[in-house]
């Protein structure tokens, strides 16, 4: 068996922690000047499977954009409500913990994590997620949908590295192992 597939937080915030603003609009992060792709590309080549949450799901499908933006990918969106499938993604009702291993246990690429809220707090306070990839903006939002939710565990990281895109910084995070790990 080849080396354990790692599940990758790959996001961008404001300096002040939100991942979008209260209407959930991610204009403030096209009006900032990056640098090519801010490294998407890079990231994305890593990953073979995508998961997101319904929300993320729903707000995706309501941007209508011509195609589906992880064509390719396998694309897993936990649920509650949706069941099946459709051309894009599989819906997903599982524990989350239990769901990954399974992902884990397969031949693959690396496991990205796509957007914040329920899934992500989920995932942090199962401490399933490896390495956090959290591209900083030069904006102070005010308010918005918070990167982390409040009341979310520890978790003891360490700095794999940092990349300046223009304006942006990436600062790439690894999960600290300790004895309870």
């Amino acid at each position: 068996m080849g080396k354990k597939r790692k599940v990758k937080l790959f996001i961008a915030a404001s300096l002040d922690g939100y991942i979008a603003t209260k209407n959930e609009s991610l204009q403030w992060l096209e009006d900032i000047e990056g640098e090519g792709d801010n490294g998407y590309l890079r990231f994305y080549d890593e990953i073979d499977t995508v998961i997101m949450g319904n929300k993320t799901y729903q707000w995706l499908e309501a941007q209508k954009v011509s195609e589906f933006p992880y064509k390719g990918k396998d694309c897993y969106v936990f649920s509650r409500k949706e069941s099946g499938r459709n051309e894009n993604v599989i819906f997903v009702n599982d524990d989350v913990e239990r769901f990954i291993q399974m992902l884990q246990k397969k031949e693959g690429r690396d496991i990205w994590i796509v957007g914040g809220g329920e899934l992500l707090t989920s995932f942090i306070e199962q401490d399933l997620i490896d390495e956090y990839i959290i591209t900083i903006a030069p904006i102070i939002l005010g308010e918005g949908i918070p990167l982390f939710k409040e009341d979310s565990r520890t978790i003891n990281l360490s700095l794999i590295g940092t990349q300046k895109f223009n304006q942006f910084i990436e600062l790439h995070y690894e999960r600290t192992l300790t004895k309870n790990n």
